[in-house]
């Protein structure tokens, strides 16, 4: 069994979920990993068994198969671009960039380099919410009608971290426009959205919102509608409704157990997860395995770039239509 050897830029949270998650695995090792941070890339590399290296010199690696990209969203174009550029596979992070020009001229370098480059839409690889697409294409629910996907955090991040973020629509929404694009298998055309700083003043302050609401209609007249919120009193709210000419499938919540309690006072159940990393811990292996796949030339690649450009054009549509309060037009990729 061959060995895919990966180094590592960025060594914070996400970096060492993914970090852990490749020397997990048979058929991967981690080799190098980088960090602006000496003191985190020192402290990954110790947990992994991986050496502390820059990230030209992680690109530069003959014995590096694939790079991981996990660092701030400014540096993931250019890392991308350097990284295909010195014949490396490459899994980055969402987003590419958060404009749509530079995310398309970065597509043409890696189209040039014929290297393949995978975008992190961990979320399609949930169990839960795979096996709703799966049994979609399958026909179960019929011809859909109406996609609904809420997605609300158990709390708003720093108001620092919001004002580089892009806004909601870039950062948080963008997993939700890639999950509708997912499951409807057609282009929505039209964006309406509709957004509030209802959770935290000081976010709406800094020029963002914390509450939102698209509405989408795709060629064919079928609707995705989206609910964003920055406040879930109950836990990390994540949930997806498809409703179709048949009938319906929807993708509930994760509990912390599945124990009950039934008294004179109704049923009461343990709160769902708090946090995406618990959450979704199962949708990063399996991402990683997909890409790990893909490249062995086993299965087609896929969150590709051009996903992460169609979400990204989606995430302007609705930043521009909250905005002006008309919906907006999607143009072609």
């Amino acid at each position: 069994m061959m060995t895919m050897r990966f180094g590592l830029l960025g060594a914070g949270r996400i970096g060492r979920i993914h970090a852990l998650n490749v020397v997990a695995r048979g058929d991967a090792r981690l080799v190098a990993v980088a960090d602006a941070s000496t003191e985190a890339a020192s402290s990954l590399a110790q947990a992994t068994g991986a050496k502390v290296a820059d990230a030209d010199a992680i690109m530069s690696d003959p014995g590096i198969d694939a790079i991981l990209i996990c660092t701030p969203t400014d540096t993931h174009a250019d890392l991308i671009e350097a990284s295909v550029s010195a014949g490396k596979a490459v899994f980055c992070e969402k987003p590419v960039d958060l404009d749509s020009g530079r995310i398309r001229r970065c597509l043409a370098t890696v189209e040039k380099s014929g290297k393949p480059l995978m975008i992190g839409f961990n979320r399609r690889f949930d169990p839960n919410f795979a096996g709703l697409e799966k049994r979609l294409r399958s026909g179960e629910a019929g011809e859909i009608e109406i996609v609904s996907v809420i997605s609300r955090d158990p709390g708003p991040p720093p108001v620092d971290y919001v004002k580089r973020s892009g806004g909601l629509f870039r950062d948080m929404m963008i997993h939700d426009f890639d999950m509708v694009r997912f499951l409807l298998a057609e282009e929505p055309v039209e964006v309406f959205a509709l957004g509030s700083a209802l959770v935290d003043k000081a976010i709406g302050e800094a020029g963002d919102v914390d509450t939102a609401a698209v509405l989408m209609k795709t060629a064919s007249g079928r609707i995705a509608q989206i609910s964003n919120s920055r406040r879930a009193t109950y836990g990390y709210d994540q949930r997806i409704e498809v409703h179709g000419s048949k009938g319906m499938l929807r993708a509930g919540n994760i509990h912390e157990t599945t124990v009950e309690i039934a008294t004179g006072q109704g049923f009461r159940a343990d709160p769902v997860q708090n946090f995406f990393l618990e959450r979704y811990a199962a949708a990063y292996r399996a991402e990683l395995a997909a890409f790990v796949d893909a490249c062995a030339g086993k299965a087609a690649l896929s969150p590709t770039g051009l996903d992460g450009l169609r979400a990204q054009m989606l995430a302007d549509a609705a930043t521009e239509s909250a905005r002006t309060g008309r919906p907006v037009a999607i143009e072609a990729a």
